[in-house]
């Protein structure tokens, strides 16, 4: 296992896909609390550090995506994963370790920016407003959504021997899940009244009753929607690019459960593959 693990973290080391996507996450983490100082010294207005500090949560996905599907992809079209079949490794550490290398680089992808908007955000826009517990626990939970993603991808990658394809599927879900998530949050943010206006005769605005808004979800329905933004891997991208977490160890079992299902199935199918 030793063995994998070192062969696959020097994969990891000269990829390509793991390299743009690292630089992405360095050049995201300086130019996000940059742009929210702009707007403030420009506007007298801008994102705190604590809304600045949990963007990454919106790109990590689609960084994810890339990096998990170009890397095992290279290794099955060059033949790595079928070779280390032949020299004797079980397929269950093999699986086991590409998991473990991408969950790492998933790790440093996060601190690939979180570092650059420490240095450069607490100078610019000040410390955290929020207690530091909180961001603590916030950023765990973060970690476990990126988790959750490496684990779905990682599925899709040891299964399916085209990196094009692999690729393709990959980046597409990763859209999938964020606009998704954005949907639903949109659909909950939804008030559940509006105030009605009406044109006098004069011309001028009136406002009238409040009213019942169609579009605001009620009874099961809205059960539903809550459930699937705290379950989905982008609804929780929402709510903490937003900081607006409010069951943080709710997301985090979800997320554990969306990793042990996602991997154990993988393990499962992967096991009785034809690697040609």
């Amino acid at each position: 296992m030793s063995r994998l693990l070192r062969a696959g973290f020097l994969h990891m080391k000269k990829s390509k896909a793991f390299q743009v996507c690292f630089f992405f996450m360095i050049f995201l983490g300086i130019a996000s609390p940059l742009a929210s100082y702009i707007d403030k010294v420009k506007n007298g207005y801008g994102s705190e550090l604590n809304n600045v500090f949990f963007y990454y949560c919106a790109y990590i996905g689609i960084a994810l995506s890339v990096f998990c599907s170009l890397f095992i992809g290279t290794e099955y079209s060059d033949g790595t994963i079928r070779n280390k079949i032949v020299v004797g490794h079980s397929r269950f550490r093999i699986y086991l370790a590409s998991l473990i290398v991408c969950s790492a680089g998933a790790v440093v992808l996060c601190l690939a920016y979180v570092i650059p908007v420490l240095c450069i955000g607490i100078p610019l826009l000040g410390f955290f407003t929020l207690p530091l517990p909180a961001v603590a626990i916030f950023f765990l939970v973060s970690i476990l959504m990126a988790l959750a993603f490496v684990s779905l991808f990682t599925l899709v990658a040891m299964l399916c021997p085209s990196k094009a394809l692999t690729s393709v599927v990959c980046i597409l879900g990763a859209v999938f899940f964020l606009l998704a998530g954005t949907y639903i949050y949109g659909r909950l943010d939804a008030p559940e009244t509006y105030t009605d206006y009406a044109l006098s005769t004069n011309g001028e605005m009136i406002e009238g009753e409040e009213v019942l808004n169609p579009d605001y979800l009620r009874g099961t329905k809205r059960k539903v929607y809550e459930f699937l933004l705290d379950f989905l891997p982008g609804g929780q991208q929402i709510q903490l690019a937003a900081v607006l977490v409010l069951q943080p160890l709710v997301l985090s079992l979800y997320s554990l459960c969306i990793i042990v299902t996602a991997s154990g199935c993988g393990i499962f199918v992967f096991q009785r593959k034809d690697i040609k």
